[in-house]
């Protein structure tokens, strides 16, 4: 297990940090174009990890009925999501809006606890609850200050849709997290970089905006940190789904507001106001208890067949029909019996069973 938090804070942190230098960026491009770069640097250069790592290209794995859940995280995070973040931050302080994204956290939950089932203790519906009253304590109006008026409200507005958008994405990206975790990432980063550079380059044609590519030296800055704080964060985040399942993975992401607005205020020099650091304690007192959940009791494990990365614990102890060297972890066309233990868990992709 502590693979896998490891696997989600680290996705948090570069994520987190991405926010705040993103904002030293809005201006350089128009918002979607300056997305798109984003996740095209993302792409190509997750891309380039997988040929190097494969040594060459390889099929990617991925299940027929897969595709469907792949094409609309793409869609919905790779897309719609960093869009509204890109128009939220023209109109937000990059410290607020970084604390704000923890509602994203909330949304995936919300969206696994009743489309997807999840199993819901009653510590992490009260952390949850403690970070939207940290959202709410960030949008009461005696915070316009710090967000500035009705355009900070119109900003605030982007970022939650941005949150909901990449709520769906994490669920929908629970779906194919057994899959190679580069090919997923690298997917949403191609497909969705050039789409929305396509899209930005279209408005502008339309002469509803500008989308000047900016200096090259620029563009690759924008692409690094699309590589590092949506790439890399990315496949740390899909490793994460495989073990913590989604509602608990976004919690533990749920830091990444924390570490941007701490950046913020060091890099920006923005203001750290009573609201802000309301927010804070509000925000911080939900993710430490999602942090010290515990979940265990008796369960059943369903018969299933399916392949994804494993070691041979106590949920793989089957045989195999070719010759093995006995390295792990490794991958391969496996199926599990039904089994039935009591252990600590958390809803992974073995551990998806009703309450």
């Amino acid at each position: 297990m502590n693979r896998d938090v490891a696997n989600a804070l680290g996705a948090a942190l570069l994520f987190g940090a991405s926010t705040p230098v993103a904002k030293l960026l809005v201006g350089q491009a128009s918002p979607w174009l300056l997305a798109g770069l984003l996740y095209l640097g993302s792409g190509l250069g997750l891309t380039l990890a997988r040929l190097l790592r494969d040594g060459g290209w390889r099929p990617s794995g991925l299940a027929r009925g897969e595709w469907p859940w792949l094409l609309g995280a793409i869609a919905f995070g790779g897309a719609l999501g960093p869009v509204a973040l890109m128009a939220g931050l023209a109109h937000t302080g990059a410290a607020t809006a970084s604390l704000l994204l923890n509602l994203e956290a909330v949304l995936t939950a919300l969206i696994a606890w009743l489309v997807f089932r999840e199993n819901a203790g009653r510590r992490v519906v009260l952390g949850m609850a403690a970070i939207v009253a940290g959202g709410l304590v960030l949008a009461w109006p005696q915070g316009r200050a710090v967000v500035g008026g009705a355009s900070g409200a119109f900003g605030m507005a982007a970022i939650v849709l941005a949150c909901l958008c990449w709520a769906i994405d994490n669920n929908l990206t629970r779906k194919v997290a057994a899959t190679d975790a580069l090919f997923v990432a690298a997917s949403k980063g191609l497909i969705a970089g050039t789409v929305n550079c396509a899209l930005a380059f279209a408005v502008a044609g339309a002469g509803d905006g500008g989308a000047a590519l900016p200096g090259a030296g620029t563009a690759l800055l924008i692409m690094a940190v699309g590589l590092l704080g949506y790439g890399a964060s990315l496949v740390l985040f899909v490793l994460a789904l495989r073990g913590l399942g989604t509602a608990r993975t976004g919690a533990y992401f749920s830091i990444a507001p924390f570490v941007g607005a701490l950046v913020s205020i060091a890099l920006l020099g923005e203001p750290a106001t009573p609201a802000f650091w309301i927010a804070c304690a509000l925000m911080g007192w939900g993710v430490w208890l999602h942090l010290t959940e515990h979940h265990e009791h008796l369960h059943t494990h369903e018969p299933v067949a399916h392949i994804h990365p494993h070691r041979h614990d106590e949920h793989h102890q089957h045989v195999h029909d070719f010759a093995w060297d006995g390295r792990e972890p490794h991958s391969h066309p496996h199926r599990h019996a039904a089994l039935t233990h009591k252990h600590p868990h958390y809803p992974d992709i073995h551990h998806q069973h009703a309450h």
